[in-house]
């Protein structure tokens, strides 16, 4: 006997999440037509949400409500320096640490060659732009001690240096660890101890 085709399809649908493999979708379908028709349009509500009241910061790419992004907009934050990150969690990560004063910038993903992403498919160029249009003077470097993470950072560090001050987070953080995952105080004494790169 197979399962109706809703409860199948909802189960393909749910194994394509990360670290969802099949019996852990096919546990979450039967949770789900467990639930109320209340929450379960609760559920559905919260995930059209995603697309239809969020939005990308024009100046940082972050995701956000509004645009540009209470980060950006702010006028009590320093506007010569930007964290470069690879994602709106890991900005979130270190906007938890309350270490650091200055503005963001979301690269969408890291150089990763097994998966044929390349620099023209993160945003450099927007990056660039950034830069040039206010006048920043330091670019920290808070990307993820991962193989991908460290080919990004050479990358834009030959890419930069030149131009403007390339700093890096302080190695208080595990190698093939990821941001968003770092407690606040390691993460705030990897900001704060950063190093020059040359």
């Amino acid at each position: 006997m197979r399962y109706p085709k809703a409860i199948q399809n909802l189960i393909e649908k749910l194994s394509t999440l990360p670290s969802v493999g099949p019996k852990t979708a096919e546990r979450y379908a039967f949770y789900l037509l467990r639930q109320s028709d209340d929450s379960l349009n609760s559920l559905a509500e919260a995930i059209k949400d995603l697309k239809t009241k969020t939005t990308l910061c024009a100046s940082c790419q972050a995701i956000t409500e509004t645009n540009p992004c209470a980060i950006c907009s702010s006028l009590e934050r320093a506007n010569d320096i930007l964290c470069v990150v690879e994602n709106t969690q890991d900005l979130l990560a270190i906007e938890a640490t309350k270490q650091f004063t200055g503005k963001y910038f979301v690269l969408g993903g890291l150089i990763n060659t097994i998966n044929d992403i390349k620099p023209e498919d993160l945003n450099v160029k927007k990056l660039i732009k950034r830069i040039k249009t206010d006048h920043i003077k330091e670019i920290i470097l808070a990307l993820n001690f991962t193989l991908e993470g460290e080919t990004t950072s050479l990358y834009l560090t030959k890419l930069l240096r030149n131009h403007l001050k390339v700093t890096r987070l302080a190695k208080g953080l595990p190698a093939g660890s990821d941001l968003e995952y770092a407690d606040e105080t390691t993460l705030s004494n990897a900001l704060k101890y950063r190093n020059e790169i040359k």
